[in-house]
């Protein structure tokens, strides 16, 4: 399958520690790959590196053929890359349906011209359609109107999601996105990716729970380090002697 995102060589450095040693895997289009392992392994500096919410100190990311290292966040945003992070960003006091019209592309903002030709006007129903459509695809219709602070756990990650599919973008980046979710709702949202998967949208996960892992991401990326440790399906990497000493010494998980 044809890569839609290639990290080569990243490197990040805070204070003196090295997060990222050199950093390299690909992520083929259509799939849901995962992106595991230990606290520390510097998992979600990827993330910020490859959105650009930290630059990284070296190395190189390629989204759809293009060179996009150090580009802003609103820039990869644009070029159709978007993430979740794994504490829900939401404003609080917002309703769920604003929260998600915050996020829509190609607004004009508050600006005279925009007041006085109705472009300002237009461009907030399209935000208002778009919005409904998202809301009503992942069940968040009624709780459009509740404040987004009211939500449960699950419920603000499927709004994570739905902010991200504001952008209408080729690829979501979705940092633990069943983290203190029930069970029901955490299956819920696995079969929205699936769903979302099939229609062309890919997924990098970082996620905890080797259960969903194992039934939702093929294939597995395993970090330890700083560094891509091994790939592979999830059965491979989980018999794997080296992926078992970097999670919990020689005890083998599942």
């Amino acid at each position: 399958m044809t890569a839609l995102l290639k990290v080569a060589g990243l490197t990040r450095s805070f204070y003196g520690v090295q997060a990222l040693r050199g950093v390299d895997f690909e992520v083929a289009a259509g799939t849901i790959t995962a992106l595991i392992g230990p606290n520390g392994a510097g998992k979600t500096t990827v993330f910020q590196c490859i959105t650009g919410v930290v630059p990284p100190d070296g190395g190189q990311v390629v989204f759809a053929g293009q060179d996009i290292t150090g580009w802003r966040a609103d820039r990869v945003t644009g070029a159709g890359l978007t993430r979740t992070f794994q504490i829900a960003r939401g404003i609080s006091r917002l309703s769920v349906l604003d929260n998600l019209m915050l996020y829509a592309t190609d607004q004009p903002g508050e600006r005279l011209f925009a007041a006085l030709t109705g472009a300002g006007r237009a461009a907030e129903e399209r935000a208002r359609v778009r919005a409904l459509e998202v809301a009503g695809r992942l069940n968040l219709l009624r709780v459009a109107n509740n404040p987004a602070g009211a939500l449960s756990g699950g419920q603000k990650k499927l709004l994570e999601i739905g902010r991200a599919l504001m952008a209408s973008p080729r690829m979501i980046l979705l940092d633990e996105p069943i983290a203190g979710v029930n069970p029901t709702l955490a299956e819920e949202i696995a079969e929205h990716l699936r769903v979302l998967r099939d229609e062309g949208i890919t997924f990098l996960v970082i996620e905890h729970h080797m259960d969903l892992i194992a039934r939702l991401c093929d294939p597995v990326i395993v970090m330890a380090e700083g560094r891509r440790l091994t790939e592979g399906s999830f059965a491979a990497v989980a018999d794997d002697p080296a992926v078992q000493e970097a999670y919990m010494g020689s005890r083998k998980w599942a």
